[in-house]
């Protein structure tokens, strides 16, 4: 059988691992395809007609082609999704939208840059990227002291959003051992129904 959707992404990748965490939760199939980035891959002619940003992950649903991450999500919730994932209140809608941001503008250039520059080699101020990386981590258990999850009462896509750089947050040399609750919730992610882990790396001596 052909499958309607395919998504382009790289096993180690973060971002893409919200995708397949959502399309899990929501109970898609997808095609998978991976993209080898140490090859560069996602540079080539061939995959920017895809994205002509170069970056993973993309989403392919019949004529439609979502790229970023968030973005991703927003399509699937909106189209694929009863309200439980990307809720329809516009309270709590408002509070997924804001964690999609500070993903963004804080846990990616903090954590997530930190890891994949402990890993990969990536040219980042490791020390930089792990402070910001500690003051999201401080700000997110914070959020989490008295809660399950970010928003209401049950899991949404702001935690898939959130989740899969800090649950490797160690790999950037970022231990989670100062943040209970956000290993407590960490662990309640993990527990979900349809919960799929992103691969782990040793990470490299500091």
């Amino acid at each position: 059988m052909t499958l309607r959707m395919k998504l382009y992404g790289t096993p180690l990748s973060g971002h893409a691992h919200r995708i397949v965490l959502a399309l899990s939760f929501l109970g898609l199939k997808a095609e998978i395809v991976n993209v080898n980035l140490r090859e560069g891959e996602h540079h080539t002619d061939a995959f920017r007609a895809i994205n002509p940003e170069g970056k993973v992950p993309v989403l392919v649903d019949g004529e439609v082609t979502i790229y970023e991450s968030t973005a991703i999500l927003t399509y699937l919730g909106t189209k694929y999704d009863d309200g439980t994932w990307l809720p329809r209140d516009p309270v709590l809608l408002a509070e997924v939208q804001k964690w999609f941001i500070w993903s963004a503008s804080e846990l990616a250039p903090g954590a997530a840059r930190a890891r994949i520059t402990r890993l990969f080699g990536a040219p980042f101020d490791l020390a930089t990227a792990q402070e910001i990386g500690r003051a999201f981590l401080e700000k997110l258990n914070r959020s989490l002291d008295g809660r399950d999850f970010l928003v209401g009462d049950r899991a949404t896509f702001a935690d898939v959003a959130i989740y899969s750089y800090v649950a490797h947050a160690p790999e950037g040399g970022l231990p989670l051992e100062p943040y209970p609750h956000v290993q407590a919730w960490i662990s309640r992610i993990e527990q979900l129904d349809g919960f799929i882990p992103m691969p782990k790396t040793p990470a490299v001596a500091a």
